[in-house]
C-alpha cells in the first residue's frame, strides 16, 4: 500500500512537471506571436513597447486556456515516451502496474487541473480579456461607436457629423429594438432632444422607428404620433446580435446570469449555453487527451519509430479539434441540441481510446 502511494505520487508529480513546462513553452510562443501582432497594431500610435507587452500578457492566458487540451495531449505524449525511453515502464510493470494503471494517475491529474482551471483561473482570464479589450478599444478607430447589453437594457452610442447619439432599448424582438429612447447631443455633449419610439426595425442600417414622439431638452413635446421616422446607424440586427462575439470575457461563474440577461433582452442564448456546456466538459476533454496520448505511445513496440506515432497523434488531435468545432457549429445553428454537440466529440474520443487502451494493456 505504502509503495503504491509512493509510485502514484511520483507519477503525478512527473506528469504535472511536464504539463507546467509545456504550458510555459506554449505561453512563450503565444506571447511572442501576439506581441508582433500588437506592435503592428500600434505602429501608427505614439506608444512605447510597454503597451504591446502589457496587452500580450493580458491576452495570452485566454489563448493558452483555449489551447490547453492540445497542451495536455502533447504533455501526455512527452511523458509516456519519456518513461518508456528511460525504461521506467519496465520497473513499473515489475512492481505490478499495467499500462492501464500507468495512465490512471495522469488522468486523475488532468481532471483535477480541469476543475481548477474552470473554477479558479477562468474568472481571472475573463477579467484579463476585459482589460485587454478596454485598453485596446481606446485606440480603435471606431471607439466612438459602442454597444452593450446591461441589466437596464441595450445601449448604443454613435457619433455622426455634428451630432452624438445615445440609444436605449428594453429588448430585442426579432429584427426590432423595442421601447426605443434616442438621445441627441451636439459635439459639446449638450443635450438637444429625445426621440421616443414604440420600436425600430433594424433589419438594415437604416432604422425605421415607429410611433415616434419628439421631446426637447426642456421636456416639451415637439411632435408626437409620428408614424415613421428613419435613423441612419452603423448597426443592424446582425451587428447587435454579435455584441457577445468574444465569449472569453464571460467567466464560468457568470454564465448563468448572462444567459438569463440575454433571454430577457430577446437574444439567442445558444452560444452562451454552448460555452457553459464546454466549461462543464473541459475536465473530461483534458482526460480524453491523456487517454489518447496513452493509446499512441504505450501501445507501440520498442522497435517502432516514436516520431511516426507522435505525428499520427498530432494529426489526430487536429482532426479532433476540427470535428469539435464542426459539432459546436451544428449546435449553435440548431442542427443538434447544444448538449449533444458539445459532448459527442468527447464520447467518441473515449470510445476510441478505450479500444486502444485494451490493445495497449495487452502489450
Amino acid at each position: 500500500m505504502f509503495r503504491s502511494l509512493i509510485i502514484n505520487k511520483y507519477l503525478a508529480i512527473e506528469f504535472f512537471k511536464v504539463v507546467v513546462v509545456m504550458s510555459f513553452v506554449f505561453f512563450c510562443l503565444g506571447f511572442i506571436l501576439n506581441l508582433f501582432e500588437e506592435i503592428n497594431f500600434f505602429i501608427d500610435f505614439e506608444v512605447g513597447i510597454n503597451v504591446p507587452i502589457l496587452l500580450s500578457l493580458f491576452f495570452v492566458p485566454s489563448l493558452l486556456y483555449n489551447m490547453f487540451p492540445f497542451v495536455i495531449l502533447i504533455s501526455g505524449i512527452w511523458y509516456f515516451l519519456r518513461i518508456k525511453k528511460n525504461d521506467e515502464i519496465i520497473g513499473l510493470k515489475i512492481s505490478g502496474l499495467s499500462n492501464f494503471s500507468v495512465i490512471i494517475i495522469p488522468s486523475i491529474v488532468s481532471i483535477v487541473l480541469g476543475f481548477i482551471i474552470i473554477t479558479s483561473f477562468n474568472p481571472i482570464i475573463s477579467v484579463l480579456v476585459k482589460k485587454y479589450e478596454t485598453i485596446k478599444g481606446a485606440y480603435e478607430k471606431d471607439q466612438d461607436y459602442l454597444a452593450a447589453i446591461t441589466a437596464n437594457g441595450i445601449w448604443i452610442k454613435e457619433n455622426q457629423v455634428g451630432k452624438n447619439y445615445i440609444i436605449r432599448s428594453s429588448r430585442l424582438n426579432g429584427n426590432k429594438l423595442m421601447d426605443i429612447s434616442l438621445y441627441e447631443f451636439n459635439n459639446n455633449n449638450d443635450f438637444l432632444k429625445r426621440f421616443e419610439a414604440e420600436y425600430a426595425n433594424i433589419s438594415s442600417s437604416i432604422w425605421e422607428m415607429k410611433n415616434v414622439k419628439v421631446i426637447d431638452n426642456n421636456g416639451t413635446v415637439l411632435s408626437e404620433n409620428i408614424s415613421s421616422l428613419s435613423y441612419a446607424s452603423i448597426y443592424d440586427v446582425d451587428k447587435i446580435k454579435s455584441l457577445y462575439s468574444n465569449l472569453d470575457t464571460i467567466s464560468f461563474w457568470n454564465i448563468e446570469n448572462e444567459i438569463l440577461l440575454l433571454e430577457k433582452r430577446g437574444y439567442s442564448t445558444r452560444e452562451m449555453r454552448a460555452k457553459f456546456q464546454r466549461a462543464l466538459a473541459f475536465p473530461f476533454f483534458l482526460l480524453s487527451m491523456v487517454l489518447l496520448s496513452g493509446v499512441f505511445t504505450l501501445g507501440i513496440r520498442v522497435k517502432e519509430s516514436n516520431m511516426k506515432y507522435v505525428f499520427i497523434a498530432i494529426l489526430a488531435s487536429v482532426l479532433i479539434f476540427y470535428f469539435n468545432d464542426f459539432s459546436a457549429a451544428l449546435g449553435k445553428t440548431g442542427k443538434l441540441p447544444i448538449e449533444i454537440s458539445v459532448w459527442m466529440p468527447i464520447v467518441i474520443i473515449f470510445i476510441f481510446s478505450s479500444v486502444g487502451l485494451i490493445h495497449a494493456n495487452q502489450r
